[in-house]
């Protein structure tokens, strides 16, 4: 269990703040009042706030009880230059006055709680043409990356796709659709973002719902791509082939793009147009060739877009059939799908290990 943030004020109002920061944040927090800080409680806190009214009083009364980082003294009083000798004999990282820091603040408890590691490898999935398969590969790569024990978020950027938690059968589910975040800014909790979101097959599932579409803000987008990064393991979007300002922000954030075209001419004409507008916000995009009998080999297909391939996909028997029983794309490990998704999770993983 993470530690929590610990609050030493006497000042009401600042409590009231600074306790209303650490639920925004879904930060625990822990309030000492008065005495001193217990054994190891001022060493194990993952950040300490000071009110300068607990700083005002000490001065005098001797040390703190150690130097160490993320210690921050808080106080409301700008036209009070005192307060940066307080600051130093505190130790403290930063000296904030609110609410004119709060923002910052905000952001620094949220970054304490999270303990950011490697961001998510994020995979985006456009089809190169309607009923290319797209949503079924994202979906495919989310179970298969759950059923590897990794966490995993699959993010439905298609607000006219009619909604991925049917596709993953759990169009009941409780938990939030897209049309709770759209005002989303600034920052937001990792750890809170997986704990609201519905959880099917091991995904925690972002998906829209039935409702009249609302329109997605570019800025709610990066918000909420970047709180799902954050957490690290496996991030896939399900993208449209209609570059707007929230698919551009999600485009910027992919570390590999996936084109899925079917092998036929008809195909390549609407993908080629998705690389004309798509392609230069990826930094790594490639096709994945839906390869049948008689059509358009994969090397052929990414020869005519100019893309890398990342490999070729047949149909996978039984598909249709397994979705109406409510089984999601890649439930069967030894499945087309399923196998195609852990090879090119594989691959995607260890490019990224050799870039970080």
């Amino acid at each position: 269990m993470a530690e929590s943030i610990l609050i030493l004020t006497e000042d009401e109002d600042l409590l009231d703040d600074l306790l209303r920061l650490c639920v925004a944040a879904d930060a625990e927090a822990e309030v000492v009042h008065g005495g001193p800080v217990a054994a190891g409680q001022w060493e194990r806190a993952p950040l300490v706030l000071v009110g300068d009214d607990r700083a005002v009083a000490r001065q005098g009364a001797g040390r703190w009880p150690g130097r160490r980082p993320g210690v921050l003294l808080v106080g409301r009083d700008m036209d009070d230059p005192t307060i940066w000798a307080r600051g130093v004999a505190l130790g403290a990282e930063q000296v904030l006055h609110l609410p004119s820091d709060e923002p910052w603040l905000a952001d620094r408890i949220a970054d304490a709680v999270d303990r950011p590691g490697h961001p998510a490898l994020t995979v985006g999935v456009i089809g190169g043409r309607g009923g290319a398969g797209a949503s079924s590969l994202a979906c495919a790569l989310a179970v298969t990356s759950a059923r590897q024990g990794k966490r995993t978020v699959l993010v439905d950027g298609d607000p006219l796709g009619g909604g991925l938690d049917i596709l993953l059968g759990g169009e009941r589910a409780p938990g939030p659709r897209w049309p709770a975040f759209v005002s989303a800014r600034g920052r937001l909790s990792g750890s809170a973002l997986d704990e609201s979101l519905p959880r099917l097959h091991g995904v925690s599932l972002l998906s829209w719902d039935r409702a009249d579409g609302a329109r997605l803000p570019g800025e709610a987008m990066c918000t909420v791509l970047t709180a799902a990064r954050r957490g690290g393991g496996l991030v896939v979007v399900d993208l449209p082939r209609v570059v707007d300002e929230a698919v551009g922000e999600a485009l910027a954030q992919l570390d590999l793009g996936l084109l899925v075209v079917p092998g036929e001419l008809r195909a390549v004409a609407g993908a080629q147009r998705v690389v004309a507008t798509a392609g230069a916000m990826v930094r790594d995009l490639r096709v994945v060739a839906r390869t049948a009998s008689g059509g358009l080999a994969g090397a052929e297909l990414a020869r005519l877009l100019g893309l890398p391939l990342a490999g070729e996909l047949p149909d996978e028997p039984g598909l249709s059939a397994a979705s109406d029983a409510g089984e999601p794309p890649g439930t069967d490990a030894r499945g087309v799908l399923a196998r195609f998704s852990a090879t090119l999770i594989e691959r995607a993983r260890a490019v990224q290990g050799a870039a970080v």
